[in-house]
């Protein structure tokens, strides 16, 4: 049996992308209605979550479970194909922050159009 981590590792993350783009995800909004986005080593982040409980670890991790935090449904795909290209600063997606299943998608070729990637045409 011929075993490559970096291979399979590769493999892993091409599934939670492939399951990310297909799911609806909770993506709060922040005070003026816009998504809510966290800037990170001076690269932001929107924040989405799989479901309420992954939202209320978030807000639990942040102290913030007092406040409301309202949120819109979205699928995964259009996040990253629809509303990162119309952005005027590179920006990706951190799925799950604050929790064990926690992943980011980086705004880089072959997670975002390539317009929109780091990496891509626009670079």
């Amino acid at each position: 049996m011929d075993v490559d981590p970096v291979r399979d590792a590769r493999e892993a993350v091409l599934e939670r992308l492939t399951d990310f783009r297909s799911r609806a995800v909770l993506v709060p909004r922040d005070e003026s209605g816009g998504l809510w986005t966290a800037d990170l080593g001076g690269l932001y982040w929107i924040c989405a979550f799989s479901d309420e409980e992954a939202l209320f670890r978030f807000a639990e991790a942040r102290d913030e479970t007092g406040r409301e935090w309202p949120y819109r449904r979205m699928i995964g795909a259009r996040l990253l194909d629809e509303v990162i290209p119309v952005l005027d600063f590179p920006c990706g997606v951190a799925l799950n922050a604050a929790g064990p299943d926690g992943m980011v998608f980086p705004p880089v070729r072959g997670i975002v159009p390539d317009a929109a990637a780091l990496d891509g045409e626009a670079a």
